[in-house]
């Protein structure tokens, strides 16, 4: 019998992409076969996400501070379910990636995954070079892009979410935390590679690359992501 399944998006002034994204999104459950409940998490947002959300069909919970991991967490507490997904808001991931990811976890054998990240237009400067960096670094170390992760809903408790207590690389703490929960249990950590999950390229665009380089370096210093201020490309701009 198929297992409880909630998707969670958080968003932060997303009512532009939002409808594309859920369109998408309901188009490939319905392809793969799977029931899901949607939960969109307004992280505080000053434009209509709340609004296009219900529009497009999914449960809105609101959560005041601006923070990627709260707003992750709090739609997981809103959502329920077995199974967990999370997704961003300009993520479009197609049904055969929702379908491998769901089987997954089903299989007893999986405790959480992702899957690997391209750009729905090309990557351009100092973004080229990140992009072809994580997918290595996923591949190599199993890692998840906070653009989709999946995992166990006891999993998820168990390590406690998402660490509230950084900024940005939260789904790294997130996805180590997973592999030592799974390990202890004979499960492990699912990369699909196959076809990827297609993401915007927008802050290539927004940004310049001596910025993203900058963000890049934030990342490489785990203690610096505790502080807002210095990650701003994941707050600012929108």
């Amino acid at each position: 019998m198929p297992r409880p399944v909630s998707i969670v998006i958080p968003a932060f002034n997303e009512e532009a992409l939002l409808p594309r994204t859920l369109t998408h999104l309901q188009a490939s459950l319905r392809e793969a076969g799977i029931g899901a409940r949607i939960v969109v998490t307004d992280n505080n947002s000053t434009d209509g996400t709340a609004e296009v959300a219900k529009r497009f069909g999914a449960e809105v919970v609101f959560e005041p501070i601006n923070q990627i991991a709260r707003a992750r967490n709090a739609g997981a507490a809103q959502a329920g379910g077995e199974f967990l997904i999370f997704i961003d808001a300009d993520t479009l991931v197609p049904s055969a990636t929702l379908r491998q990811a769901v089987d997954a976890l089903e299989s007893g054998e999986v405790c959480a995954g992702g899957a690997l990240v391209r750009g729905e237009t090309p990557f351009t400067g100092f973004s080229v070079f990140l992009v072809a960096f994580w997918t290595w670094l996923s591949r190599t170390r199993q890692l998840a892009a906070g653009a989709f992760v999946f995992c166990r809903r006891d999993a998820f408790e168990a390590v406690g979410g998402f660490d509230e207590s950084v900024y940005a690389g939260e789904e790294v703490w997130f996805a180590l935390r997973l592999k030592e929960w799974g390990k202890e249990r004979g499960m492990r950590f699912r990369l699909i590679e196959d076809p990827p999950i297609r993401t915007s390229s927008r802050k290539a665009v927004m940004f310049g690359s001596w910025q993203l380089f900058f963000q890049f370096l934030i990342v490489l210093l785990p203690a610096a992501t505790r502080f807002r201020r210095l990650c701003w490309v994941w707050y600012q701009g929108r």
